[in-house]
């Protein structure tokens, strides 16, 4: 995937040059005796850049963040910061900020001490660090917090605290490894749009680790997503969304329904006539850099897909163009439906062989279609995406 230079935070807004680094891996790598944590990864995060990184647990994500903030001693490759390489340099000297999932405040110690203490740490003059602490902590809005002890505060607030301590030296990077995990659904959200903010403030470049997909594709300008210490696709959320490249890919960021192929034929144009999961037909579009579809699945995003009556009428064939098919259409029979703030999620059996997720927002008063109810599902060729089976 080509990648471009993305300009982020107060750098985007203001026009002004972000106070963040360019960080920089080539060939980054990490063994454990026979094990591989993370595989060769390259990779380049622009100054002031928010990039995320998610993947299920052991897909070397907290190792890759370990190796940058010098916690983690990498088995070869470089981690440079605007072209000075890191590896060696003590973790102390890197200039970089941590923010940890369970915080790590000093509980003995008040607000104004915890955020003060890296300062302390490198010596700094007391007028300074009074300085600096006040102005950090009013970027928080905790300044009328600044005498209370980390056990005085709300879960919001402590992770504030932390934002505070790992900036307050100025980091040109910051690193985040699962920093709202700790907290409820709805606090989360809060603290997305504080983190957000926080970022277009202090303009540095934030490398955020999480497992929430939704969390990462609301604060990011881009995301990558790791499995088995693979570095597997990056891009921008919607890129990444719509343009999977296989179907793990297609599978962890969002939800998909993913048929096997088990026939092709060609017809006119760009389309392939596709047999899925043994006897369903279905139609595709194929683009001239595609994959031979033998090396491929099926994938439909469940919102994609319209749900109606099994009899229900769709035309889908142009004035100018007869015989030309525009829809995908199966007939199945409902097995589950779950309206959760907003949205309707149904899970459609097609035969025996074939299961569906449809989502779509729910409208006022709308009936909805119960279990057992027979049901027509359709979509558009062009939602129907063949992408690397691996």
């Amino acid at each position: 995937m080509a990648e471009g230079s993305v300009q982020t935070g107060a750098a985007r807004t203001t026009g002004v040059q972000s106070r963040g680094a360019r960080l920089t891996l080539r060939g980054l790598t990490k063994h454990y005796g026979e094990f591989t944590a993370l595989a060769s990864t390259d990779l380049t995060i622009d100054a002031g850049e928010f990039f995320s990184i998610i993947g299920p647990s052991g897909s070397g994500k907290s190792t890759l963040l370990g190796a940058i903030a010098g916690f983690v001693a990498p088995s070869g490759g470089s981690i440079e910061v605007d072209g000075r390489d890191l590896v060696g340099i003590a973790p102390y000297l890197r200039n970089i900020g941590m923010v940890f999932q369970n915080y790590a405040l000093f509980p003995h110690m008040s607000v104004f001490d915890n955020v003060a203490f890296p300062l302390r740490l490198r010596h700094m003059a007391p007028r300074e660090i009074q300085e600096r602490v006040e102005r950090m902590l009013a970027t928080v809005r905790l300044s009328d917090k600044i005498r209370r002890r980390p056990s005085q505060l709300s879960g919001g607030q402590q992770q504030r605290v932390a934002l505070a301590r790992a900036a307050v030296y100025d980091p040109r990077i910051l690193l985040m490894d699962e920093p709202l995990g700790a907290l409820d659904k709805n606090l989360r959200a809060e603290m997305q749009y504080e983190i957000k903010a926080f970022h277009e403030q202090i303009e540095a470049t934030i490398l955020y680790v999480t497992h929430d997909q939704d969390e990462a594709a609301a604060m990011s300008d881009r995301i990558a997503i790791m499995n088995h210490g693979h570095l597997v696709q990056y891009g921008k959320p919607r890129e990444l969304y719509e343009n999977p490249r296989n179907a793990f890919a297609a599978s962890f960021l969002g939800d998909a329904n993913l048929f096997e192929i088990t026939a092709t034929r060609g017809l006119a144009g760009s389309r392939v006539a596709l047999t899925v999961n043994g006897d369903h037909a279905l139609t595709a579009v194929v683009h001239a850099d595609a994959l031979a579809p033998e090396r491929c699945v099926v994938c439909v995003r469940p919102e994609a897909v319209r749900i109606a009556a099994a009899d229900a009428p769709f035309d889908d064939t142009p004035d100018d163009k007869p015989g030309c098919h525009l829809l995908n259409r199966l007939t199945g029979v409902v097995e589950d439906v779950v309206f959760a703030a907003g949205t309707v999620r149904y899970r459609v059996r097609v035969g025996t062989s074939l299961r569906l997720a449809v989502r779509q927002n729910a409208q006022r008063r709308e009936d909805l279609y119960p279990a057992g109810a027979p049901v027509a599902l359709v979509w558009s060729i062009n939602d129907t995406l063949l992408i690397a089976r691996e």
